[in-house]
């Protein structure tokens, strides 16, 4: 593995400058670890603003052109489009150059990406726990991924060098690494992560069908219990539907435990509905 000090890429590119690429732009130019950042996008405006931020030195609209040349592309568009980024791009990267990406979903899509690159082309999935509801560059920060943990996901046929020099990239923006399978990671922020997504967005549009004007009595208890419904849609949108057999298997163990608070509100059972909440918080406790 390379040392920190040799950390270093003459050109960046971030494929989708919003809130963790344009984060991580400003941590690698923060520590000095680059020279040059190239965004890419789907909105030149927001592209011109990061410009102006600088949060990156040039952007392209053509994605070929903006990895042409590149030392270190990170990919950080919704999921579901990096199969496609990667069929575009990956005859126009040079040799030795590293992919990697902040995607919340790893398991066989990060066999499908390694499969599609060229020799001499390295990918390595990463996924840093350091995203928020916000998804903008208004409010990107060099610090985001201080003490934030970013989980690596390499396969049996990852390239040693490679794997460690993004380690390193991610240790020196601040992250703690942690390296895991990518179907357990998976099967890990299907629970912890993506099912709870789906129920926030799920109490709201239940509050919704019962009666809309109900939101607007809302306390500070439904605020935080909802917040991440606010995330983006299509952004969970792509992350449900590549782990969806893990989901299903979430919303299955949820369906039973809401039939037994069912069971036990329909025998007017105090003490069982009171055992339920009590092993929720003893759990729950456990989260520092």
């Amino acid at each position: 593995m390379e040392s920190r000090e040799n950390i270093f890429f003459n050109k960046v590119s971030i494929i989708g400058v919003g809130l963790l690429g344009a984060s991580f732009a400003l941590a690698l130019r923060e520590k000095g670890l680059c020279k040059t950042i190239i965004g890419f996008g789907r909105s030149e405006d927001n592209l011109k603003r990061a410009k102006e931020r600088g949060i990156i030195d040039d952007y392209s609209l053509d994605v070929r052109k903006a990895c042409e040349d590149s030392d270190l592309i990170l990919l950080s568009t919704p999921v579901g489009a990096f199969r496609d980024i990667a069929e575009r791009i990956k005859d126009a990267l040079k040799h030795g150059v590293l992919i990697t990406d902040v995607g919340s979903v790893k398991g066989r899509l990060v066999h499908e990406l390694e499969s599609l690159m060229p020799d001499g082309v390295h990918y390595i999935g990463s996924h840093p726990i350091a995203g928020s509801d916000k998804s903008g560059i208004d409010d990107a920060r060099a610090d985001l991924f201080n003490n934030a943990r970013c989980i690596i996901t390499p396969t049996e046929k990852s390239d040693e060098l490679a794997k460690g020099k993004i380690i390193l990239t991610w240790e020196a923006v601040g992250a703690k690494v942690e390296v895991i399978d990518p179907f357990a990671h998976d099967e890990i922020y299907a629970a912890v992560s993506h099912f709870p997504h789906i129920i926030a967005y799920s109490i709201v549009n239940t509050v919704g069908d019962v009666d809309s004007k109900y939101i607007g009595y809302a306390g500070k208890g439904f605020k935080d219990a909802t917040r991440i419904a606010l995330s983006s849609p299509e952004m969970w949108r792509d992350i449900s539907i590549f782990n969806k057999e893990n989901l299903i298997k979430m919303i299955d163990a949820f369906r039973e435990n809401l039939d037994k608070i069912t069971k036990c509100l329909m025998e007017n059972n105090a003490s069982c509905i009171e055992d339920e909440f009590l092993r929720a918080q003893t759990l729950r406790k456990k989260l520092k």
